[in-house]
């Protein structure tokens, strides 16, 4: 790639700007105001958010810059939970409404603060009677359900740190995410519900343990009322089983700021899915003062995140942020065309929801069916949207503004990765809105765009989105994988780099245009070409693969696959079939690839590394660029 690229800037000039009432109520009310004073004393401004939450013990120091290693709020001992559950239970939120779950048919579960409190307290007890202490690993692998929630705040009130992986990965990737990370337990439930139909994760979960020797107990929620599921006892028990008997108090364990919170694994461009490592003190900082300043969370708002709790998303702003500020958050397991199109524009209506963040792909789809479905449903409580996972495009930015939110609505366009923890690039509530553009750095983050030596591209230019700062929500590591986690910082020299491209506007105004490595971003969900690649070269008759990300309307890409058959195997419309079935059972139905070709070689390097740009180049018929290292 260029060292910079210019950039056609249609529409350069659009904004729309929110009713001044919005600025004038919101947390944040002069972002330029608020950026000079983070810029004047950059300690100073992350101290003072601090100073909004509890702690055991306050920090030495706000920050210990070792680059690349940081230490934030340095000696502190707190536990997040107390944030997340105590001080609410202590005050006047006590039997405020924390958590309202909706599930597709349409029953509904509430959670004020002090049942949540202890709820969460009794499975804590539960995971102390099975041995689990702090610096333990246990793996979540559960449904969008209340129990799940209630599983990472108990572990997190004890110090074992989780390890949750979405529910709709299949064996090998969960197999992988709990050896690597140890775990000592797994909680997981008889089943999932989607679209009406239930996917079984406890099957799932029973063939992912075999080769996993760390693994000594699985615990089971089970929902399938009528038909109970069969536990094998010697190795199994049942969620709520595990409460019984036990204290509805639990003391929270008190934990140093940089101890390990969770471990989350995400795709990498080559290899294995890297476990990022957050810790408690810092994340906890970030992701309340995010959640607070950029949905500008009011004590009387109804929040909903669509996000699953298996990604980032779910935990910041769906778990700890929201329920750090003290938030009614509104969880559903539902989906956005099921039983039909109007789905979440019923929940929306129905529970009164006034702040609504969700992504890209899913206001495609809303656009897809026609504004004839949010037109029939009361949308008027809605005062703030945001999107999330992978750049909104103009067009999306248009509709979701002027359908959703009635052309009064803030839309906060919110960039932000797993490794940062918390949102880094928005346009704060109150300030002029540029579709196709998230935003610029909140006070608090130094972003940049650069080249590759690090050097800032001008005004209308693209290049490398860089962050120039630490910040507390931070990742520390990759766990097991330090030198991985040290190329975050080392590819462009004194940065960390987002591996994003970005184009900067003449205004401070940053657009996202996507990957710079071999990540594919389908639906908001990164998936690393490696992982597809790995589960279909374990089919039989491949023997290469290599794949692609290709545009999409709706989902933003789809995955194509170029495959070499081993001797002894032809090409057939039923192989093509057998092999999206393989990488659906190893990986799970987001990775699975929606085209094959069959190819007798691919583009490689003399080195032998899969030249896969000019694949992508090929197939969407655009040059490829330098292809000098191509082997003959």
């Amino acid at each position: 790639m260029a060292e910079s690229f210019e950039v056609s800037m249609a529409g350069e000039e659009k904004y729309y700007v929110p009713d001044p009432s919005y600025k004038e109520h919101a947390w944040t009310k002069d972002y330029a105001r608020a950026y000079q004073e983070f810029l004047a004393d950059k300690e100073g401004f992350w101290e003072k958010q601090a100073h909004h939450l509890e702690w055991f013990k306050k920090w030495d120091k706000v920050l210990e810059w070792n680059y690349p290693y940081a230490r934030w709020f340095v000696n502190a001992k707190l536990n997040i939970t107390s944030n997340c559950l105590d001080r609410h239970v202590a005050n006047h939120r006590r039997n405020k409404v924390a958590l309202i779950w909706r599930g597709e048919e349409g029953e509904e579960r509430i959670f004020t603060y002090k049942k949540l409190y202890h709820e969460v307290c009794r499975f804590a007890n539960g995971l102390k009677k099975l041995g689990v202490a702090k610096g333990d690993r246990v793996c979540i692998y559960m449904p969008l359900v209340p129990e799940q929630v209630i599983a990472m705040l108990a572990c997190a009130r004890i110090g074992a740190v989780h390890s949750v992986v979405f529910g709709g990965f299949g064996v090998n990737a969960l197999n992988m995410r709990i050896n690597d990370a140890e775990a000592k337990i797994v909680i997981t439930a008889d089943v999932a519900i989607r679209r009406g139909k239930t996917i079984p994760l406890k099957t799932i979960v029973e063939e992912a343990i075999i080769n996993a020797p760390s693994i000594e107990k699985v615990v089971v929620l089970s929902r399938e009322v009528d038909q109970p599921v069969e536990l094998h006892k010697e190795m199994e028990i049942d969620f709520y089983e595990l409460m019984e008997g036990v204290s509805a108090e639990c003391k929270p364990e008190v934990m140093d700021a940089e101890d390990p919170l969770f471990i989350l694994y995400t795709s990498g461009s080559t290899g294995t899915p890297k476990g990022i490592v957050h810790t408690c003190g810092g994340y906890m900082v970030g992701t309340y003062y995010t959640t607070l300043n950029v949905f500008d969370l009011k004590d009387t708002d109804v929040y909903w995140c669509t996000a699953d709790t298996g990604w980032i998303t779910g935990h910041s702003y769906v778990v700890y942020g929201p329920f750090c500020v003290g938030a009614t958050v509104v969880l559903a397991e539902a989906v956005p065309d099921y039983p039909d199109a109007g789905s979440f524009w019923k929940i929306i209506q129905d529970l009164g929801i006034t702040i609504f963040y969700t992504a890209p792909t899913a206001i495609r789809m809303f656009m897809r069916v026609g504004e004839e479905w949010p037109n029939r449903y009361d949308l008027s409580s809605l005062r703030i949207l945001g999107s999330v996972g992978e750049p909104l495009n103009p067009e999306a930015f248009e509709w979701y503004y002027r359908i959703i939110g009635k052309n009064r609505c803030p839309v906060v366009d919110t960039w932000w990765q797993t490794e940062t923890g918390m949102q880094m690039i928005t346009t704060m509530v109150g300030e002029p809105m540029r579709p196709g553009f998230a935003g610029k750095a909140i006070p608090g983050v130094v972003a940049d765009v650069v080249t590759k030596q690090g050097a800032p591209v001008e005004p209308g230019n693209g290049g490398f989105l860089v962050i120039r700062d630490p910040w507390p929500a931070m990742l520390r590591t990759v766990y097991k994988n330090d030198e991985r986690y040290r190329t975050y910082w080392h590819t462009i020299p004194d940065c960390y780099t987002a591996g994003d491209l970005a184009v900067k506007g003449k205004d401070g105004n940053i657009m996202i245009i996507g990957r710079a490595d071999d990540i594919i971003i389908v639906a908001g969900h990164n998936i690393g070409t490696a992982e597809v690649e790995s589960a279909l070269v374990s089919h039989q008759a491949v023997a290469e693969a290599a794949v692609i990300g290709k545009p999409d309307p709706l989902k933003g890409n789809l995955i194509k696959a170029f495959v070499i058959l081993r001797v002894g195997f032809q090409p057939s419309e039923k192989l093509k079939s057998d092999l999206i079935y393989h990488v659906r059972m190893t990986l799970g139905p987001i990775a699975m690839p929606s085209e094959i070709d069959f190819m007798d070689k691919l583009p490689k390097t003399r080195s032998g590394k899969i030249m896969r740009r000019v694949l992508k180049a090929k197939e969407m018929g655009i040059d490829p660029g330098d292809v000098s290292t191509l082997e003959e």
